[in-house]
Parts: structure tokens; C-alpha cells; sequence
């Protein structure tokens, strides 16, 4: 079997745009009839260069793994981390990467005619546990749907309230009111004694709606400097959150540590690191007892394996990241139904949605959890006339 020709979708999402504005994927094909779904986990990494993705998507298919045998995925993999990183790795590389090495895995699984995870080892797990975001159902964009209206913690408690009757276990907010998009001077920065008011208010206001019915996690986007992440963790830890996410920016493990060991609560971070050193970095400094790492971005499949193994062995527990399209879904789920140190998923909302509107079957979500599909490869397929649409708009808007 040989990979023939790479196939590049970029979609543009409908309001309020959860997942993001843009999803990249590719669609790797073999002279066997037999095709692989990828995808690229971006966060405004390419916005605005729709049309470079392309060029690099074949530019690299044609480069490295045109003619190639796509059951070959380790040494496909290290082909492209080795030529398009020269050993060091940076997160946007790493999703082109990504898409490529979960597009492989996908061939592979329907080559073998089984689901991904039985090639990783089998099935740890029937039921996946998931989070979601508290997203605002009234809100006509993406900042109106996970930041204005959370200033408001009567309201915050009352959606957590309504998510935790619906069966999730665990949910996640950002309780800070600033934003990194276009957001001058850049982060870290200290936050104001407002701000941490509200803070504690709301996540106790969520933490008396919905008792010990479900986990809180917090979420800062690695906005705020290790001192304020620390003056935040003691007004907090009374509420017995879950974790607290990427506390200041992530590129800094040594002050990452240091906030951890300032805190009972758990540090999770991981969706902008990449590949196992990165993580063997964090582990080192005792700066994550839970990981995220996002299946669009870390290297795939077959670098998150590496980064579930590796953190087994330092006794840090798997909680795979999700802001993007379903491919990104749809891997981790394999990840997850797999290795035996997995927490919690973050889903959007139920994972449907829009991805029902582009994939050929939707995913499954039953009382909190996401069930592992029995197809073979990653166990999705998308509607390539859905994704031509959405592919003609986008032209349109930014053409």
C-alpha cells in the first residue's frame, strides 16, 4: 500500500463558533482505495493563512510521505519531526504533524479493519468521561458565548447547574475577565483585587449550585504570573477544584513548579506542549499532575502514546485537550478508550453540534460520557460536500 495524494479543508464554523472560527484537516489517500482523516489544532496559530496551510500540507505530503507505506507510522513520524523541526519542536510544526500522523493511524485501522485502539494495545474502557466548557447559549460569537457573560456568577451556577443535570461530572471555566486576543501588554500579568474577588465568588457560587455532584476546573489560559496565580490558588482551593490550568504561561516549567508546590490543588496544562520532552520538562519540575495534551497539536497519535507512557511512569493522569474540529475528538477518544491513566476528556458541550452537520455518523454521548465507536480507524468520517461548502465561504470571507 502507498499514500498517493493529500486532500486540505479548511471550514469555517457557524456562530457562536465553539471549537473555534477555523478547522484544518487533511485527508491523506492510498492506491488501495483506502483514506485517512487528520487534523491541525491551531488557537489563531494560522488564522488569516488559509491558503499557506494548503501549500504545506502538499508541500510536505510531496517532500516525505508520497510513495510511502502509511503502515509505517513510527518511522513516518520521525521523518517529519526530524525534517521539519530539526529536533526542536514548536507547536505549529508540530500540528502539521499532528494531522498527518492521525490520518496515518486512521488508514491503518481500516487497513486492519479495527479501531485504533486495538492497535494501540486494545481497550482499557467502554465509557469515556468528559467536561465541558460552560458556554452561553445566548451568545452570538465565541467571546460572547465563554467570557461576557461570566461576569455575572448567579447565571454561571445556574448553566453549571443545568450541565450537571444533563450528566456531566466535571466543568470548566476561565473566571478571569480579560482576554489574550489582541490583548497588549502580552501575558503573563498581574490581575486586579476585582478580579480576584469575583473569582472566588464565582467558583463558589458554582460550588454551592452544584455541591459534590461534579468536579470544577479552572482554566486561566496561562495569562496571569506565577504570583498571581498563587494569590488566586488560596482564594480558590477552599472549593476543591479539580485543577487549576496552565496557572501562568506554559513556556516556563521551573515557575510552573513553583506554583504547584504552592497549592493543594492540581496543575494541569499541557494543550500547548509538544511532543514527550516537553512533558518530560513539566514532569521534572513537578509542574503537572494532570496532562493535556492536544491530539492536533502534540504529534499525533503516536506522540500522545509516548506522552500517556511517559506520564503513567510519574503518576500524572491524562486529560487530552479538545479545541478544535471532531477529528481532534475522535483521536483522543482512541487515546482514551486505551491507556490505563486517563481522567476526564474536555468535550464541547456533547461534541455534536456542528460536527454533526460534517460527519457522516455523530459521536455518542450518554450520561457524561463519550462511547468509543467499534469502526475501524479513528471511527469517524466526514461529508466532503459539507466541507467544499464550508471551504467556498471561507473563500468568499477572506478570499
Amino acid at each position: 500500500m502507498k499514500l498517493t495524494n493529500v486532500k486540505t479543508y479548511v471550514v469555517k464554523t457557524d456562530p457562536p463558533n465553539l471549537g473555534g472560527f477555523l478547522w484544518f484537516f487533511l485527508k491523506l489517500e492510498t492506491d488501495e482505495g483506502i483514506s485517512g482523516w487528520g487534523e491541525t489544532a491551531v488557537l489563531f496559530t494560522l488564522y488569516g493563512l488559509e491558503d499557506g496551510y494548503e501549500k504545506m500540507v502538499e508541500n510536505i505530503f510531496t517532500a516525505y510521505l508520497k510513495d510511502q507505506n502509511p503502515v509505517d507510522r513510527e518511522p513516518l513520524y520521525h521523518t517529519l519531526y526530524s525534517s521539519l523541526t530539526a529536533q526542536h519542536a514548536d507547536y505549529l510544526t508540530l500540528g502539521l504533524i499532528s494531522a498527518f500522523d492521525i490520518a496515518l493511524w486512521d488508514i491503518c485501522g481500516k487497513y486492519y479493519n479495527t479501531p485504533v485502539y486495538n492497535l494501540l494495545g486494545g481497550k482499557y474502557r467502554d465509557r469515556v468521561r468528559t467536561y465541558t466548557y460552560l458556554f452561553n447559549s445566548e451568545g452570538k460569537n465565541l467571546l460572547e458565548a465563554v467570557s461576557d457573560w461570566t461576569k455575572n456568577p448567579g447565571a454561571l451556577a445556574e448553566v453549571a447547574s443545568q450541565r450537571v443535570e444533563e450528566g456531566f461530572t466535571g466543568i470548566k471555566f476561565d473566571p478571569l475577565h480579560q482576554s489574550m486576543l489582541g490583548q497588549l501588554p502580552v501575558p503573563p500579568w498581574e490581575i486586579t483585587l476585582a478580579e480576584y474577588d469575583h473569582a472566588e465568588e464565582a467558583i463558589g457560587s458554582i460550588r454551592e449550585a452544584i455541591g459534590n455532584k461534579a468536579d470544577i476546573c479552572i482554566g486561566t489560559h496561562g495569562q496571569i504570573t506565577p504570583a498571581s496565580a498563587i494569590r488566586l490558588a488560596k482564594r480558590v482551593e477552599k472549593f476543591d477544584p479539580l485543577w487549576l490550568e496552565e496557572p501562568c504561561p506554559p513556556e516556563n516549567f521551573k515557575e510552573m513548579g513553583k506554583i504547584a508546590r504552592s497549592t493543594s490543588i492540581p496543575i494541569a496544562t499541557g494543550e500547548r506542549l509538544v511532543t514527550i520532552h516537553d512533558f518530560q520538562k513539566s514532569f521534572e519540575q513537578g509542574a503537572c499532575a494532570i496532562a493535556q495534551p492536544d491530539l492536533g497539536s502534540c504529534g499525533g497519535i503516536t506522540a500522545c502514546k509516548k506522552i500517556a507512557v511517559l506520564a503513567e511512569a510519574n503518576y500524572v493522569l491524562m486529560a487530552p485537550h479538545v479545541w478544535g474540529g471532531p477529528i481532534i475528538t475522535a483521536a483522543a477518544l482512541q487515546i482514551d478508550a486505551n491507556i490505563p491513566n486517563f481522567l476526564i476528556q474536555e468535550s464541547i458541550y456533547k461534541s455534536r453540534g456542528f460536527f454533526d452537520e460534517i460527519v457522516e455518523e455523530p459521536f455518542e454521548w450518554k450520561d457524561g460520557d463519550l462511547i468509543p465507536p467499534d469502526r475501524p480507524g479513528i471511527g469517524i468520517e466526514l461529508n466532503e460536500e459539507k466541507l467544499e461548502s464550508c471551504r467556498s465561504t471561507i473563500k468568499k470571507m477572506f478570499g
